[in-house]
């Protein structure tokens, strides 16, 4: 197997890894918009249903990487079948839950699953591929992730408005199909068993530590704005399916993002194709903030909320390529911390933009805000990356 893809590269043993990321890319979006039926429900408030979801993030957070240092030495698609079934688990339970601490505990084991899944997935993805065709195919199976963000709160707002149990037993059956497409069709894989001293090694370069800060920094950007995008666009798209339809385009414009940068990956260097990236993102929010306060939010709103999602679906590959070079020993632990990096700014970015709307900033402002977090985090990419 290894030797076949060293001659030539092919999709056909990723497809199920895909299919396997789209699956849990629904289930980090599908909860957004229907945190309302959720709190009817187990008779909570909105905000404590709220905290399901920063449970999730918080618990992949901190989780990531202490799964992935302790399985580092397991055969890969051994580790991505265990952490997909768990994943499986844990949505079952919370599509089933009669009370609101058992979704919790729900939500806790499918993070526990979603973590691990994360960094097997890109570290089986990197072991497996030419470091030449290394962008175009974690561009494929993160496809699936980004191609849920265009279905997954459409979606999950058509099918919850029944139940909102619906959506995470869909989420639970997908999962399921991707294990059995899994256990059938991908290729065991064995990563080189050395110590694990020696893969922890590379975690004591500050030039690593500085580039999973970025993938925070990119995160808590994104949604500091992503988060509160109804609040952003909600007044001048009054009418459910208008939002629906605007996240079905955010979806697809971060696939496309992905597919551009993941080929720029293989052709240029990685830090360069994410200085672009970081460039655009910041200069989209800051003329975003200026056209939204000159005018409504309409033509503007819409389209920088599409450059956005450009923005971060591209992001994904290059970041991933370059922590991939700055450990090539270590892919288990370093894409086990770059997920944590990934959950950690999601919760810092809806904290902080839950923060800022308490403290009475208007939903535009929220664009400025990220604004702030994008320059800093360029400021420290350029420091990472000239740091070589």
């Amino acid at each position: 197997m290894s030797t076949t893809y060293a001659v030539d590269f092919s999709y056909k043993p990723l497809v199920w890894l895909a299919v396997a990321t789209f699956s849990m890319g629904i289930d980090g979006y599908v909860l957004t918009g229907l945190l309302p039926h959720i709190a009817a429900d187990l008779h909570v408030s909105v905000a404590a249903a709220g905290q399901l979801m920063s449970a999730f993030a918080l618990t992949a957070a901190f989780a990531g990487p202490v799964l992935g240092t302790a399985t580092s030495r397991w055969e890969r698609r051994t580790t991505i079948a265990v952490a997909l079934a768990v994943f499986v688990v844990g949505n079952l339970v919370v599509g089933v839950a009669t009370t609101y601490p058992i979704a919790f505990a729900g939500r806790i084991v499918a993070a526990l699953g979603a973590c691990l899944l994360n960094a097997a997935v890109s570290g089986y993805v990197i072991a497996v591929t030419p470091v030449r065709h290394r962008g175009k195919a974690l561009s494929f199976v993160l496809g699936g992730l980004l191609t849920a963000t265009a279905l997954g709160v459409p979606l999950g707002l058509l099918i919850g408005q029944s139940s909102w149990r619906y959506p995470m037993i869909l989420v639970a059956a997908m999962g399921t199909v991707a294990l059995v497409g899994i256990l059938r069709g991908l290729p065991r894989r064995q990563l080189p068993a050395g110590r694990l001293a020696d893969q922890l090694r590379p975690l004591g370069q500050p030039r690593l530590l500085g580039a999973l800060l970025v993938t925070t920094g990119i995160l808590t950007g994104s949604f500091t704005c992503f988060t509160y995008a109804v609040l952003i666009l909600g007044p001048a798209f009054p009418a459910g399916w208008m939002i629906v339809a605007i996240m079905f385009g955010y979806g697809v414009a971060s696939a496309l993002g992905n597919a551009i940068t993941g080929r720029l990956a293989d052709r240029f260097l990685a830090p360069r194709v994410l200085t672009v990236v970081l460039i655009v993102l910041l200069l989209n929010s800051i003329l975003g903030m200026a056209g939204l306060l000159l005018t409504s939010a309409g033509v503007v709103g819409v389209l920088w909320f599409f450059v956005q999602g450009i923005g971060n679906g591209g992001a994904a590959v290059p970041q991933q390529v370059r922590l991939a070079g700055l450990a090539p020993d270590s892919p288990a632990i370093v894409m086990a911390l770059n997920g944590s990096a990934i959950s950690l700014g999601s919760a810092l970015g809806s904290g902080l933009g839950g923060i800022a709307l308490a403290a009475g900033s208007a939903p535009d402002g929220l664009l400025g805000l990220a604004a702030v977090v994008l320059g800093a985090t360029l400021v420290l990419h350029l420091v990472v990356s000239r740091s070589a």
